[in-house]
């Protein structure tokens, strides 16, 4: 099922791709894109300037053969701003996808939002629910994938994305410091409470030995 079947659904504000879902309930693991999964350009929109963070098929991977569900999540502010549309975007994931495979990883599913307070035209909005910090895209993403989301993580760079966690009822977020890490490190502490964990790793491949651990 490849990534170009994925569709926009204005209803939800929320373009998505996903596997069909397994019976049984799975765990997941969310990620943020840029400064995650692919070095942070800024506005992302090409193939060819798409480089993935060293580690990151490899804790994908790792991630498919425990049966743990691997979701991207993605603010696309750049489709919002018009700097680029959804052909750009998709020329990216295609990319990905291929960088993945040739790893022998894949994602179930892959979430993007367009909306941003100056987005323009239709996609202006102050605060969209499907926009991290808030937590649309993941649970619409549990909804389509049968998800257990007290029982699923995220790793981002952002504290917005950990905060999406948080507000999913995630077990927790691993915050890593490539992309723009090192500017939020101090911030997303703040995020730890009794319900929600707060694991620090230098990057997405610091998730590989913490795997067992996160998902007992």
């Amino acid at each position: 099922m490849a990534i170009e079947s994925g569709s926009y659904d204005p209803a939800t504000g929320i373009w998505s791709w996903c596997r069909p879902p397994a019976q049984a309930p799975r765990r997941a693991l969310f990620l943020d894109r840029d400064g995650v999964l692919v070095e942070e350009t800024g506005y992302l929109c090409r193939a060819a300037d798409t480089v993935m963070i060293d580690g990151a098929a490899r804790v994908v991977a790792a991630a498919n053969r425990s049966g743990i569900a691997v979701v991207v999540v993605t603010n696309q502010a750049g489709i919002g701003r018009g700097y680029y549309d959804w052909a750009g975007f998709l020329e990216v994931e295609t990319r990905i996808a291929a960088r993945l495979a040739e790893e022998g990883a894949a994602l179930d599913g892959l979430f993007a939002c367009p909306f941003h307070p100056d987005g323009i035209g239709g996609f202006r909005h102050p605060g969209h629910p499907a926009r991290k910090p808030r937590p649309g895209m993941l649970l619409e993403a549990a909804a389509r994938l049968n998800l257990q989301l007290g029982r699923s993580w995220i790793a981002g760079d952002h504290g917005t994305d950990l905060s999406a966690g948080a507000a999913a009822g995630l077990r927790g977020g691993i915050h890593v410091l490539t992309g723009h890490g090192r500017a939020h490190r101090e911030q997303v502490g703040d995020l730890r409470t009794s319900s929600f964990q707060v694991v620090p790793a230098d990057s997405i491949a610091g998730v590989l030995p913490l795997l067992p651990a996160l998902f007992p």
